[in-house]
C-alpha cells in the first residue's frame, strides 16, 4: 500500500483505548496490509504467513470487524468517490444496477428465507455502478426483503 492511500485511511481509523497489559498491538497499517493480503489471495483468515509481519489472521479479522463497525470503509469509499468526481473520472450519464442472490448456510443479520429457493436462508447484494463500472453503493439485504424497499436509500 502506498503512502498516499495510507494518508487517506489513517485519520479514519478509530483511536485505540488506553494501553492495557499484554502484547503490543500490531500496527494498523500492517493489519490493513494483512486484510488486503487475505482478500486478494482469497485465503482463509488462519493462513496469512506470520513472517510477513501482518500479525495473525485472527488479529487482522478482529481489526477488520472493528473498522467496519466504526464505518471506516464507508467513509473511505465516499472520500475516494469525491476525489474521482473532482477529477472527472465518474461517468454519471450511464449507470448499472445489479442484484445478486447468494445462499447462506450459517445465517446472520442480513439473511432471511428465500421466497424462490424453498425458503432456504440467503442474502441479496445490491450494487450500483457508474458507466465505467466504479461501485457507487453496495448494500446487503435478506433474501426475503422486497427489492422495491431498497431503492429509496
Amino acid at each position: 500500500m502506498d503512502d498516499d492511500l495510507w494518508t487517506l485511511i489513517e485519520p479514519l481509523l478509530p483511536p485505540w483505548p488506553e494501553r492495557s497489559p499484554g502484547p503490543r498491538p500490531v500496527a494498523d497499517r500492517l493489519c490493513l496490509q494483512g486484510i488486503l493480503y487475505v482478500l486478494h489471495n482469497d485465503i482463509a483468515w488462519q493462513l496469512p504467513p506470520l513472517e510477513l509481519g501482518f500479525g495473525s489472521g485472527q488479529t487482522c479479522w478482529r481489526r477488520l470487524e472493528r473498522w467496519q463497525q466504526a464505518g471506516v470503509f464507508d467513509r473511505l469509499h465516499r472520500i475516494l468517490l469525491a476525489e474521482l468526481h473532482a477529477a472527472g473520472e465518474l461517468d454519471w450519464v450511464e449507470g448499472v444496477c445489479r442484484r445478486l442472490r447468494h445462499p447462506c448456510e450459517k445465517g446472520g443479520a442480513d439473511t432471511g428465507p428465500s421466497p424462490v429457493d424453498r425458503r432456504k436462508t440467503g442474502s441479496k447484494h445490491h450494487l450500483i455502478c457508474d458507466g465505467r463500472g466504479t461501485p457507487l453503493k453496495v448494500i446487503t439485504t435478506a433474501a426475503n426483503v422486497n427489492d422495491v424497499t431498497r431503492r429509496r436509500r
